[in-house]
């Protein structure tokens, strides 16, 4: 499984690319806006924008979103986007959601044209398994079915908890469920393996990214199911790392070598 790294902040992605596990980037208005806040140091958003580029380089795509709702306004900022950024490293990918408010289909819509353009989409904002295979059907490269966002649906809609009081962002909830459902969708990890499921019954070139992970038992989860791609929030890539016994361990092994002067073999 390929791994993605969820963050526009600069130093999160350099820092993740050093461990030699990055495959991507995706970025959202949302996440670019915060990072800027906590770290553009006075660049435009042209200029922070191209560096991601650069350090991702021509292996690692890069998700950059659109703002429109019609079809003809993302198409517009799709190209833009396209045209302004991807001569830089030859990585752009443009995020369209599904569908917008301003129209069911106008994600559809944008999808079939960018595809047909040779720009590769990553579409957004997938809650069923029909949407993905929609937009899988339309031309996207790439869909997104968003495990965690439906993870809080069901609890909150279907469990009545309350966010926040019942539950936290990144607690885990049951790939199985807990004995309800939102049409036959049992979980966020259920909502992904029925997508993988779908598109691997056709001849599709259409990845599925395991996204709005929470915690690292969604990341296994989504590896175990055959997702293609997880975009992994950065707090969740150091989580997966942590295990007492492991610090245990390496303290041990450490104390142990020096009572035997293990150094010397270092000199």
């Amino acid at each position: 499984m390929k791994i993605f790294i969820d963050t526009a902040k600069i130093s999160e992605i350099k820092e993740a690319i050093s461990w030699g596990i990055v495959d991507g980037i995706t970025t959202n208005p949302s996440l670019v806006r915060k990072a800027m806040e906590s770290e553009g140091t006075g660049k435009k958003i042209d200029e922070y924008i191209e560096e991601i580029l650069k350090i991702a380089g021509p292996e690692r795509p890069v998700s950059l979103e659109v703002m429109g709702v019609k079809a003809e306004d993302m198409i517009r900022e799709a190209e833009i986007l396209y045209e302004k950024f991807n001569d830089i490293a030859n990585n752009v990918v443009i995020k369209v959601p599904v569908n917008t408010y301003a129209g069911h289909y106008e994600g559809l819509k944008t999808i079939r044209h960018l595809s047909e353009e040779g720009i590769p989409v990553n579409c957004t904002l997938i809650m069923t398994p029909e949407q993905a295979l929609l937009a899988a059907k339309a031309g996207a490269r790439y869909v997104s079915p968003f495990a965690g966002r439906i993870d809080d649906y069901i609890r909150t809609t279907k469990l009545g908890m309350k966010a926040g009081e019942d539950f936290k962002k990144g607690d885990y909830y049951p790939w199985d469920g807990m004995g309800v459902d939102d049409n036959g969708i049992r979980s966020g990890s259920d909502l992904v393996e029925k997508v993988v499921m779908i598109l691997e019954n056709y001849d599709y070139d259409t990845e599925v990214i395991a996204s709005s992970i929470r915690n690292a038992r969604q990341v296994r989860e989504a590896a175990m199911i055959g997702a293609h791609i997880a975009t992994i929030p950065f707090n969740v890539l150091q989580e997966m790392l942590l295990h007492p016994k492991t610090e245990e361990g390496v303290k041990k092994f450490s104390e142990d070598a020096e009572k035997a002067n293990y150094h010397e073999i270092f000199s």
